[in-house]
């Protein structure tokens, strides 16, 4: 589980994207730390509850999802509200009314740029009709896109706002050309610097269940990766991923019911 030492941190860099205090924080889930199983795919992933009710899933993504030619995110964008209405549709109704369900968010941390046109690196989306009038808050997607950071990096650290400092850390806390910033960045805030000290324990057992679900999420994603790329008529691209998979250990069985290749063509992938 995640160190109940980084639990104020979680609880911030929550507080500062939603816009809302939050005292405390309950984990319900969580992934592995960055260096296991699939680092390069999700670096961060918390499915948790604040003191107030409303739930609130984390995610980091750190590779580009495949997306067909023209295409403007839709894969990345329709993965946040799979998960969105999975959680939100997923709590109890018994003995509710609808109005008393917990407003939930899904938060994609992207270290690629989403919205172009949108100078923004964090930007909310909630339902509402083309005028603006809203129809319920029910729900949020929100995504950070870390990779425009540029000018808020020239920011003095007094003037950054609590999420534009989360969102330094997690760009650049593993790049030394911005060491000493991201030093004095969580100099500047407790929270940060517990976050920066602090070491994510995992048991076996709750390793074990953070490997398998971290190895769906990451088929799941590969199979509309998978897809995507035979809809844009791509066999170099299927080979591509196929060796990506086995990478990953996943069967020769596998990689070829997903993508399409022949049993013969996997093993001759892999040797």
């Amino acid at each position: 589980m995640i160190a109940p030492d980084l639990r104020p941190s979680l609880a911030d860099i929550i507080s500062s994207i939603i816009r809302q205090p939050v005292a405390q924080v309950e984990i319900r889930n969580n992934e592995l730390p960055t260096d296991d199983v699939d680092d390069k795919q999700e670096r961060l992933d918390v499915n948790c509850v604040t003191d107030d009710g409303r739930q609130v899933n984390l995610e980091m993504q750190a590779s580009r999802m495949e997306e067909l030619p023209g295409g403007n995110h839709e894969n990345l964008k329709n993965k946040s509200v799979y998960y969105l209405s999975d959680l939100y549709s997923t709590q109890s109704v018994k003995g509710k009314d609808y109005n008393k369900l917990a407003r939930t968010y899904q938060v994609t941390f992207c270290t690629y740029s989403v919205f172009p046109n949108r100078e923004k690196f964090i930007n909310e989306f909630t339902m509402r009709n083309e005028d603006g009038e809203q129809l319920s808050d029910a729900v949020s997607v929100v995504f950070v896109e870390l990779s425009k950071l540029g000018k808020i990096l020239q920011k003095p650290i007094e003037e950054m706002s609590s999420i534009e400092k989360w969102a330094i850390f997690l760009q650049y806390a593993d790049k030394p050309k911005q060491r000493e910033l991201v030093k004095k960045i969580a100099e500047s805030k407790g929270e940060i610097k517990m976050a920066l000290n602090t070491l994510i324990h995992v048991s076996q057992d709750e390793r074990e269940r953070a490997i398998n679900r971290s190895r769906r999420m990451w088929q799941t994603d590969f199979e509309s990766n998978m897809n995507t790329s035979r809809e844009a008529g791509g066999i170099e691209k299927a080979i591509e991923v196929a060796r990506n998979a086995l990478r990953e250990n996943l069967s020769v069985e596998t990689v070829a019911k997903i993508t399409g290749l022949s049993p013969a063509e996997i093993k001759a992938l892999r040797q």
